[in-house]
């Protein structure tokens, strides 16, 4: 197992840092960014604590989530992060995630990231099968998905209890053989 490091034109996607607290805590406190998010917003104490749950977590632990960093090459900072599962029963499976800050979403960087992170997955030799649950009222979101080729799977009808009501996802996948093909 690794620690992960992709480098983007504009991006680098890193393991998380404790030095990364103060931005980290910045848009994951933010009510907008944690809308359609499994989290609500953190305090700095739950910010602190996350990150430090993830300094030492490396790439290829089967069935754990593991988050990174997205540092903006040009300024230094931290200006979201993006998460990745491998699958418990086969590592050739992976479940993604993103959040980028408020202060830096619609320049791009989401979808950058996501490429980057469909680039390093897929060179994996006989790496199969990438998926994302969106929540189904996230068009930002939506419109990502397709607009890098995912494939809409299945619409879970009010499936996830959170932030007091029933929310419904969709589930969005990609195969290596249709990344290729893209």
């Amino acid at each position: 197992m690794q620690k992960l490091r992709i480098d983007t034109e504009r991006l680098q996607i890193r393991n998380l840092k404790t030095a990364d607290l103060a931005d980290f805590h910045f848009y994951r406190s933010n009510p907008e960014v944690t809308k359609y998010q499994g989290f609500d917003v953190f305090t700095l104490e739950q910010a602190a604590d996350f990150i430090n749950g993830q300094l030492d977590k490396a790439f290829g632990e089967a069935g754990e989530w593991v988050q990174y960093a997205i540092e903006k090459k040009s300024t230094g900072k931290l200006i979201g992060d993006c998460a990745i599962k491998l699958d418990q029963h086969d590592i050739r499976i992976a479940e993604i995630g993103i959040t980028i800050s408020h202060a830096e979403q619609q320049k791009g960087y989401a979808k950058e990231a996501l490429i980057a992170i469909l680039n390093f997955l897929f060179g994996i030799d006989d790496f199969h099968r990438v998926t994302e649950r969106v929540d189904a009222d996230n068009i930002a979101s939506i419109n990502l998905m397709k607009s890098i080729g995912f494939r809409q799977e299945g619409h879970f009808i009010e499936n996830l209890f959170f932030k007091g009501k029933w929310g419904s996802e969709f589930q969005y996948a990609m195969l290596r053989k249709e990344w290729e093909q893209r």
